[in-house]
Order: structure tokens, then sequence, then C-alpha cells
């Protein structure tokens, strides 16, 4: 009898108890607001501020409502305005082109490769169209940031990291978010850390974060957040610098300060778990791994697989076989977007020409989240029910292709 995989892919694990402590405590206070402070109390949000910026060795941290919001932030913090072109990877979710949108700025789309990153030739080539590269880690997928940031350095782009799927990971033993100018973090239920929705943004530059500080909604109470920067550059920025309130509430830091110190254990299991499906479909006849790169520490929350050139009637009927079989997956070939899934040209805000190679790839990309509820063994299931049905599909396409030429 077939195997079904009887768990939930949106299941998170449970707040940690000390988290759901601080967070009564803050609720009995009802003192939610950031800068709802009594005496020379840090507060909440000071404190995870202080504790993420030396996590990430960032001088400056800055928490906020949504990595949407960081991403925002950051754009208008380093001085984009409407009309301005932003790069930025074709592959990545709409939050990303949603953030450049949303100050008026102009998407610029580059590649995606086999392996998921920007296509780094494509970014040269196009390097001379804007000064500003929001890169997307998208899926946890780290490009060679060593020849991206020479790329970059060469055209005087300035580089801001979407890091949503990246808290944890590392390039060359550099921190995600701390190669760019600006690193932008997510704490959504589905991310590393989860308050719900919230986010970080991290930087060394003093300006930045004055401008990102104001920007926020600080008024004048910039004092105090948790990394402040020299009050010559706040007083410099302060008057000519809009508030567009978005910020961190005591009740999420709350929740979120003990997740933080266990970031690194838990980024520990879901590699393990990755691991365990990776192995579990590897040389399944048709499916393609992501091989990941050996100068990346990745965290492996989701995986994804490439059935390259496949038709697209042949990967729904996989979808459609594992998903009566209890695995969920999503598609990013599909020809309309379907909740989290979408692709650039999803995005009709944003013209943009044609992209063949990179729409050959994304025709091909499954994907899959993989949530800390699930066991091992559980992961080992959904790897069989994976293999079998994309082996079922594929057989058949093998056999239909041999009934063709011998008829």
């Amino acid at each position: 009898m077939n195997e079904v995989f009887k768990g939930t892919f949106t299941q998170q694990e449970p707040i940690p108890d000390e988290g759901i402590a601080a967070a009564m405590d803050v609720l009995r206070s009802g003192r939610l607001h950031r800068y709802n402070l009594v005496g020379d109390e840090p507060g909440e949000v000071a404190l995870l501020e202080r504790e993420f910026a030396a996590y990430t060795g960032a001088r400056h941290a800055l928490a906020v409502t949504s990595g949407g919001y960081a991403m925002a932030t950051a754009l208008r913090a380093l001085g984009v305005t409407p009309g301005d072109p932003v790069l930025t990877n074709a592959f990545t979710l709409a939050p990303v082109p949603g953030a450049i949108a949303s100050v008026g700025a102009v998407p610029v789309y580059v590649g995606v490769t086999e392996g998921l990153t920007i296509d780094l030739d494509d970014l040269a080539q196009k390097a001379g169209q804007a000064r500003v590269l929001m890169l997307s880690h998208m899926r946890g997928h780290l490009a060679d940031m060593d020849r991206l940031m020479a790329i970059c350095g060469a055209a005087g782009i300035t580089v801001i990291e979407d890091c949503a799927h990246t808290m944890g990971a590392a390039w060359r033993g550099v921190p995600s978010g701390r190669w760019g100018k600006i690193g932008c973090y997510s704490t959504q239920t589905y991310k590393h850390m989860n308050s719900g929705e919230g986010g970080f943004l991290v930087t060394d530059d003093d300006e930045v974060m004055a401008r990102a500080v104001i920007l926020s909604g600080s008024y004048m109470l910039y004092e105090r957040h948790g990394t402040v920067p020299p009050a010559e550059v706040i007083e410099r920025v302060k008057y000519d610098t809009p508030n567009v309130s978005g910020r961190m509430d005591h009740l999420r830091a709350a929740i979120l300060r003990p997740q933080l110190r266990m970031l690194d254990a838990q980024c520990e299991k879901w590699n393990a778990r990755y691991r365990v499906v990776e192995n579990g479909l590897r040389d399944t006849p048709g499916l393609r791994i992501v091989e990941r790169p050996e100068a990346g520490r990745f965290v492996g929350s989701s995986i994804q697989f490439l059935l390259l050139d496949w038709s697209g009637s042949r990967i729904e009927a996989v979808l459609a076989r594992c998903a009566a079989r209890g695995v969920e997956l999503k598609w990013f070939g599909g020809a309309e977007p379907k909740g989290f899934t979408s692709r650039y040209d999803s995005w009709r805000y944003a013209p943009h020409p044609a992209m063949p190679e990179s729409d050959r790839i994304l025709r091909a990309i499954l994907d899959m989240r993989l949530p800390l509820t699930f066991s091992l063994e559980d992961c080992a299931q959904i790897a069989r029910i994976i293999r079998v049905e994309v082996g079922a599909v594929w057989q058949a396409g093998v056999s239909h292709k041999d009934r063709v030429a011998t008829s």
C-alpha cells in the first residue's frame, strides 16, 4: 500500500517557554510600544537590537515590522527616489520587487542560474543600469559573494542583501547580510525566527542607520535604540528624513530574544532534515538536485529541486500525485501565482524584457518547506514519496517516447 504523509507543512514549533514568559511580562506591564519605558530600562526591543547586532557582527541593528519594511527603509536610507532603476533577482518573492516599487523605483531583473542564485554574468552585463542592487538570497541559495561584490564594486553599485531565507547562513564565514552595505532580515512565521511578522536592518554605516531610525518612526526618541549612531550624524539627517512608521514592539521582541539564542542550534536541525531529503532524492531519474557550494553555510529550512525541460503537464502530474499522498510541493512554473509562489512576469507593475534562459529554470523549480516539526523519519518518508512519484511520471514519459519512436 502506498505511503501517505500525515504531517502539516505550515506547522511551526511553539514559541519557547522563556519567550512566552517574557511576553506575559510585557502584556502585564501594558507597555508594548518600544519607547514606552520607565526610567533607564532599555526595553525588550533595544536589547534585541543589541543582541542581533552582536550576532551578525554589525555596528548597528534596527528592529522593524517586517522584512519588506526593512528593504524599503534601506532603499530610502540610500536615497533611492521615484524612477530610479534598482537591480534585483528574477528568482525571488513578491516582497522584494514590492519594496522597490513602494518607493517608486523600477526593478531591473537579473537572471537565475541552475544553482538558483543570481546570474553573475548577467549582473556584470547589467551593472551599468543602476546604482543599487537589491540582492535576494532566494530560498537560502548564496551566490559567489566574492565575485558579486567585485562586480558591484567595479561598477559603483551599493548592495542591499535580502536575507529573509539566510538568517544564520554565511559565505566563507562572513554572515549573510554583512557583505553589502545593508542587510535585511525577516521574522515572519515561516522564517528562521518567528514573531508572526517582524524584521531587522543591519549596517555599519552611521548615516544609513541614522536615516533608518528616523524613517522607522523614532520621533526624537532615537537615543532609546539599542545601537545609536553618533549624535552629530542624527542631527545632520533628522530634519530632512520622513517618519514612515514601522517600529517593532516589545511583545514581538520578547518572543524573539530567546529564539536568537537558539538560532544556531535550530539551523543545525534544519540542515539535518534537509540532508535526509536531499539524500533520499539523489539519483532520482529526471530530477536534479541543487548542489550547495562548499564556501557557503546554508540553512535548509526549505528544499528545491529541478525537473528541467519537463512539460507543464508532467510537472502538474507530479504535483497532483505527491499531493494525493500528503506532500505539498510549490511550483514556480505555473501560469498563475499561487500562495507565496510567483515570478518576475507576475509583477506587471514593472516592465521587463523576455528572459528565456531564466524562464527555462523557473519552469523547472519545485519547492518544499521543511518545518522543524518534521522528524528525520518524516523527511525520509517525504523523500520516498517524491522519488516514487517523480519516477513514475518520468518512466511514463520515457515509455511514451518509446511507443512513439516504434510506431
